[in-house]
Order: structure tokens, then C-alpha cells, then sequence
């Protein structure tokens, strides 16, 4: 006769039983996911840190998720894709994780995103020391019955000189100069080789692309991080030498940029560089920058679909909607 307190009694399915308030849910899930993905990139295993978020919609008539489930589907997919990849794309996972998950919770829409730091090696801009910086890579998809729609981004930091501060510096530096004897000319030439000071900011560049479902175009990390730093006053570097610190300040110096100024040029950069994306593609700009003479940050973005900051680009006419990242996502239900 087994023993009533080891005996196994049938626990009900909880989550599955129906709500009090047969109300439905846009999002239920779990956040701050952790895992240590070791990649093959060339041949050579790498780790990534990563942190995942994974969401689905719940209807009205079913009580709750079942948690444990968004577990087992990221450790799957952790396994079944990225170990067998080539190469590391955020994107690719959260597609495949987005897609099990939906189909392991019998829900309408699932929603997953994740966030990598990974290295990459690059050289000093004169002295070629090797340097290894430190980026963050996104990855986004949202699976639904028409597909799923993949969104992919990069975060770097850069420096960025004020335009504003460096006019005020030349104008009173002329003005010193003509009292001194200098001519026109003279002053001209002094400032063609002598960078005008100025207050610089550590500023933060993010860009996303998204694709919707029918896209089967392949948006390269690398080639979104060379936008966000090339939209800045200059690159920075944990590593240097004297002689690139100076090409630093110096490139700063002869480049300086609004946040605004960046954000343009982070567009017109994905407009340049992605000519074959379709206008139903989205994009996203975003730039911070660390104040050094306030105590406040300043921040600029824009959003919106591909084809609409194109027309802008081609007209100068202002759009009338900048399609959201949150509105951009939800297309996917149609």
C-alpha cells in the first residue's frame, strides 16, 4: 500500500484554468535572462555575455503563462542555433527563440529581445596599437501568424566637439588677432592649421534596423557600428598613444557636431550604405551625450520607416508620422 504522504498526486495546470476577469494581456513574460553563449566564429569558440527578454500576448481565457517554459526554449535554442552558426547574430536568436516560444505557449504573438557585449579588435589611428573596444549588439524579433520581423542594433560610444562653443572661441580669436595686426588672409591661414578650442562630450550612438517578415536581407553588426561612430566628431579608443591622442582631438576638433548633427548623419548613413532595403523597413537613430560644462545630458533621435526618412532626404519636406519602434513591432499582427 504506497504511503499517502510520498504518493504522486496530479497537479492541475494552473496557468490554464481561466482567469477571474476574462480580460486579455499584451505582455507576459520574463526579464533579465542571463546566459554565457560560447560562439565559433572561424573557427575559433568565443564568449559572449548576453541578457534576454522573452514576452507573449495571453488571451483572455487563459489564467497565465507558464514561466518555465521561456527557460527551456532559450537554453534550446541557445543550443540548436547559435553553438552551429558561423557567425553571432542577436537577431537569429530572437527570431528562433521568439518562434519557440510562441509555439511552446499556443500563443497568438511572442515577443523576444536580446542584448550582447561582445569585443571587437581594432588598431590606433597612428601608432596601429592594438585596441579591443567593447560594444553592445541588440537583437529583436516578434514571431506572429504572418511571419516574424527581425530588428537589429548597435550601441558605441564617440566624442563629439561643440560647434556652438567653437564659433564663439573663433570669433573672439579673430577679433585678438585683427587688434594685433593680423590681416584677413593671415587669420585665415592660422586657422587652417590651428584647430579652434571647444568643449567636448563622451556621447553614446545607438542604431537599429528592423526587416519585416517577407526580408531576407542581412544587416552586418560592423557595418552599423562604423555608422554610429563615423557619425560622431571622432572615434575614441581605450588604448592610445600620445601620437593618437592628438589625431583624436584633432579629427574632434575639425568635425564638430550637434547630438542633432549625429543623429542626421547615423540616417543618412543607413540610407547610404542599405540602398536595397525596402521603404517598409524601420529605422532608428538615437544619440546622448555626457555634458561637460552642464550638468544635464542632451539627447536626440529619430524613428521611423526607411521610406519616409528617404522622401525627407529627397524633398526636404517634413514627414507627417515617424512610425515608432513599440508601432513598428506590432505591424507584424497586420
Amino acid at each position: 500500500m504506497s504511503n499517502p504522504r510520498t504518493a504522486s498526486i496530479a497537479a492541475p495546470d494552473v496557468q490554464a484554468q481561466r482567469p477571474a476577469l476574462h480580460v486579455s494581456l499584451s505582455r507576459v513574460g520574463v526579464t533579465g535572462v542571463e546566459k554565457v553563449i560560447r560562439i565559433r566564429q572561424d573557427g575559433v569558440e568565443q564568449l559572449f555575455s548576453a541578457q534576454i527578454e522573452c514576452f507573449v500576448d495571453l488571451g483572455p481565457m487563459q489564467k497565465g503563462a507558464h514561466m518555465s517554459r521561456f527557460e527551456e526554449v532559450v537554453n534550446e535554442a541557445i543550443g540548436a542555433v547559435i553553438l552551429g552558426e558561423a557567425t553571432f547574430k542577436a537577431e537569429t536568436l530572437a527570431q528562433h527563440v521568439a518562434e519557440r516560444v510562441r509555439d511552446r505557449q499556443g500563443a497568438r504573438r511572442a515577443e523576444v529581445t536580446i542584448a550582447a557585449r561582445y569585443p571587437e579588435h581594432k588598431p590606433a589611428p597612428v601608432s596601429g596599437i592594438a585596441t579591443q573596444e567593447i560594444y553592445t549588439l541588440y537583437g529583436s524579433a516578434v514571431a506572429s501568424e504572418r511571419g516574424t520581423r527581425r530588428l537589429v542594433g548597435v550601441a558605441a560610444q564617440g566624442m563629439t566637439a561643440c560647434p556652438c562653443a567653437q564659433q564663439l572661441i573663433a570669433g573672439g580669436s579673430r577679433e585678438r588677432l585683427a587688434a594685433d595686426g593680423f590681416t584677413d588672409d593671415e587669420i585665415e591661414r592660422i586657422f587652417e592649421h590651428v584647430p579652434v578650442a571647444t568643449h567636448n562630450q563622451r556621447g553614446l550612438g545607438t542604431l537599429h534596423i528592423g526587416c519585416t517578415e517577407e526580408c531576407e536581407d542581412e544587416i552586418e553588426a560592423r557595418t552599423l557600428l562604423d555608422i554610429v561612430e563615423s557619425s560622431m566628431s571622432s572615434e575614441i579608443y581605450e588604448l592610445m598613444k600620445r601620437s593618437d591622442e592628438a589625431a583624436v582631438v584633432e579629427k574632434a576638433h575639425r568635425r564638430p557636431r550637434f547630438v542633432e548633427d549625429c543623429v542626421r548623419e547615423m540616417i543618412g548613413g543607413v540610407v547610404e550604405r542599405f540602398p536595397a532595403l525596402a521603404d517598409a523597413a524601420f529605422v532608428s537613430a538615437r544619440q546622448e551625450n555626457l555634458e561637460t560644462i552642464h550638468q544635464h545630458n542632451v539627447v536626440a533621435e529619430r524613428f521611423g520607416m526607411l521610406g519616409e526618412v528617404r522622401r525627407e532626404l529627397a524633398t526636404g519636406e517634413h514627414s507627417a508620422t515617424h512610425v515608432s519602434r513599440r508601432a513598428w513591432l506590432d505591424g507584424a499582427l497586420g
